[in-house]
C-alpha cells in the first residue's frame, strides 16, 4: 500500500496551483493514499486477452463524410469576430 505523507500532499497541492489549509492536509493526504492503493489494485488485473473497447456495449463510432463546409451559418460565426473582412476573419499583420 503507497502511503502519502504530508509533505507529500502539500507539494502536491502545490505543484496543482490548489490552495490547501494547513488543517487540510491530513485529508488530502489520506485521499491521495487511497487513490494509489486503488491504482495499484487495478495494476493487479489480468487483462491479458480482453480487447480494448470505445464503450461497454458494443457499438460502431458514427462517421460523417470528411468535407469542408462553411458551418452552414458564417454571417453569424462572423458576427462575432472584431474585424471581419469579405466573409473572412480579418486579423493584423505579423511578418514583416
Amino acid at each position: 500500500m503507497s502511503e502519502i505523507d504530508i509533505e507529500t500532499a502539500r507539494r502536491v497541492a502545490h505543484l496543482a496551483r490548489i490552495e490547501v489549509a494547513e488543517e487540510a492536509l491530513p485529508g488530502l493526504a489520506r485521499e491521495l493514499s487511497a487513490i494509489l492503493t486503488f491504482m495499484e489494485q487495478l495494476g493487479e488485473v489480468d487483462v491479458e486477452g480482453v480487447e480494448p473497447m470505445t464503450s461497454v456495449t458494443p457499438m460502431r463510432l458514427k462517421r460523417r463524410a470528411d468535407a469542408v463546409t462553411d458551418g452552414f451559418y458564417p454571417e453569424r460565426i462572423l458576427a462575432n469576430a472584431p474585424d471581419a473582412r469579405e466573409g473572412f476573419f480579418a486579423v493584423p499583420k505579423v511578418v514583416e
